[in-house]
């Protein structure tokens, strides 16, 4: 398809009752005009969902064998990093804050990921160690949410983990202090040389500000995506005398 010119798009603009106004021709106004034609258009192309869906009866009766039976889903569906997954957090003024992470491992005890424990999210979670996760894979459409308790895993634990890394990852622990301000590219990249020469033929040890958090679940809902956007939603809730509650929620 031929690209319009701009001299197309601004009789466009104008013929669909806007206004350049006067003097000169501004093409931010113009994209912005573009911009919200492309949200209406978004707006109305829907996609059809057509997955099985979910069925009291059909499920199993704790979420992580349906967490597991869903992860290994999406594996062989070989969705795009299945494990990414978004953890929401909350600030010490009690503002939202969220990013992605990677999920390293999960088990009864829960849902486990490493960063820097000096990060922000490190920080947030060191005062408030409550949090949120979500895994969507959109080629299946499914959704977890998960909310729970957050911990910090055993020493032994992270040290498994970090000597499982690839050497330079396990340097870029060393050289960057997460979420903190630097001054430029460059000094990242001095630091990474630095700390290459320091570890050169030495094995690199693991830093005591970095290793890995556990999630432990207390509510786990699972989405799937249902024609007429009448989806299925699921929640497990954990019960206070041990076990887990099901139950539907409206979509």
């Amino acid at each position: 398809m031929k690209k319009p010119s701009i001299a197309h798009l601004r009789r466009e603009y104008n013929a669909s009752g806007h206004s350049e106004g006067r003097g000169r021709f501004n093409p931010l106004t113009l994209s912005q005009y573009w911009f919200q034609q492309a949200l209406r258009a978004l707006a109305v192309v829907g996609r059809e969902y057509r997955q099985k869906g979910l069925i009291e009866q059909k499920v199993p009766s704790t979420p992580l064998e349906l967490f597991q039976k869903w992860f290994k889903e999406a594996l062989r569906a070989k969705v795009l990093d299945p494990n990414a997954m978004t953890l929401a957090t909350v600030t010490g003024p009690g503002k939202p804050a969220v990013r992605t992470v990677l999920l390293k491992g999960f088990d009864a005890h829960g849902f486990v990921f490493f960063t820097n424990y000096a990060s922000q999210k490190g920080r947030e979670l060191s005062k408030r160690p409550r949090a949120s996760l979500l895994f969507f894979w959109p080629p299946l459409m499914q959704q977890v949410r998960i909310d729970g308790k957050v911990a910090r895993v055993s020493s032994k634990e992270s040290d498994e983990y970090f000597q499982s890394r690839p050497r330079g990852s396990q340097i870029s622990t060393w050289v960057s202090r997460q979420s903190q301000v630097i001054p430029s590219r460059e000094f990242l990249d001095r630091r990474a040389r630095q700390f290459e020469k320091r570890f050169k033929g030495k094995p690199v040890p693991r830093p005591s500000y970095w290793g890995g958090f556990r999630l432990t679940p207390e509510r786990m809902e699972f989405w799937s995506g249902r024609p007429n956007r009448l989806h299925d939603r699921l929640r497990y809730q954990k019960k206070s005398t041990g076990g887990w509650r099901l139950e539907r929620l409206s979509p």
